[in-house]
């Protein structure tokens, strides 16, 4: 009987520790066990070494501020032996994160939202995005710097995004859609692509959008290059209603139209055909002078004789004229007429 009761008070001891190394917060985090919200801010070595360990495993949401993880390795999370089944978001904004390698977010097999905001990513891996099957909003705000588009369209291609819901890319001096189709992304309602360098969406972005109108997307604060490139573009625009911000739309060139709304631009503005006759016409009327002056050089050569003839006239007619103005300056100025006069 003894020995029974050992037993059992050792098993209750054992899951009591079991149950406070659970409940345990990391050093430099707030843990909230009723919303399931760790909110951490390394500092020092612990900031460079990566995430806190361990975690609770009741962890929901997970915030991560304000940190120097230059670097999320594969397992980042993982490595420390915290269990996060349970997470559903996963803040990194605002970590100087510069590099996001493959598998770097195993361990969250129900994570729903990322938000890697306010970093410079610089190498970005394809498979940055692998194992996040439920993953429904994804923030890369101020992240990307342009020298790794390339690798944002990779990336998000090659990874597990299927139930994406929301893409906010505000900020990252895109020239282009990192998506060259949106057929991996049946799911995305909200494609936010603010603030960016984006000229027009081409013919390809178009006709994907067309195909998926359940799919918003906003463009405000992009220099639109107002020419006959946005012809495919405007009447997207004009023609439907997946544009959520079309009223903050305005033209950065040319010049002419710089601040123009682009809903405000008539059809013949990006009229490639009316562009193309404008040319035509230039260069047929250059040609038409061209062949005016030819006839008249040809005119003048062809009477060389008589206009040098009429050149030697008017010489000789100008000269007798001027002789007669002499001879009548050198009588008035001669003093003795003038006596003779008197």
């Amino acid at each position: 009987m003894r020995w029974r009761w050992w037993c059992w008070w050792w098993w209750c001891g054992w899951a009591a520790l079991a149950a406070c190394a659970e409940e345990e917060c990391p050093p430099t985090c707030t843990c909230t066990r009723d919303s399931g919200t760790v909110s951490c801010v390394p500092d020092g070595e612990r900031a460079a070494a990566g995430p806190p360990a361990p975690l609770p495993a009741w962890t929901s949401s997970l915030i991560l501020h304000g940190g120097n993880v230059t670097t999320l390795r594969r397992g980042a999370f993982t490595a420390n032996g915290s269990a996060l089944d349970a997470a559903f978001t996963l803040s990194l904004s605002a970590n100087m994160i510069r590099a996001v390698e493959s598998d770097a977010f195993a361990g969250f097999p129900h994570l729903r939202v990322l938000d890697l905001s306010h970093n410079r990513v610089e190498l970005l891996s394809d498979g940055a995005f692998k194992g996040l099957w439920e993953l429904r909003t994804l923030c890369l705000n101020e992240s990307i710097v342009p020298e790794a588009a390339s690798q944002l369209s990779a990336a998000l291609a090659a990874g597990d995004l299927r139930n994406l819901r929301r893409l906010e890319l505000a900020g990252n001096r895109l020239r282009s859609v990192p998506l060259a189709g949106l057929d991996p992304f049946r799911q995305l309602h909200q494609l936010v692509l603010v603030n960016n360098s984006i000229q027009s969406l081409g013919r390809e972005n178009v006709s994907s959008l067309e195909r998926h109108r359940r799919t918003q997307v906003y463009l405000a604060q992009n220099p639109f290059r107002c020419t006959c490139e946005l012809e495919v573009f405007y009447w997207w625009l004009k023609n439907g209603s997946q544009c959520a911000d079309p009223s903050l739309l305005r033209c950065a060139e040319p010049e002419a139209r710089h601040g123009v709304p682009v809903e405000r631009l008539r059809a013949e503005d990006v009229d490639c055909l009316n562009e193309n006759l404008e040319a035509v016409s230039y260069v047929f009327l250059g040609i038409v002078l061209a062949l005016i002056g030819l006839v008249f050089l040809m005119v003048l050569y062809l009477n060389r004789g008589g206009i040098k003839r009429w050149l030697n006239n008017i010489r000789e007619a100008c000269r007798d004229q001027m002789e007669v103005y002499h001879y009548r300056y050198e009588q008035d100025s001669d003093p003795r007429l003038a006596n003779v006069a008197v």
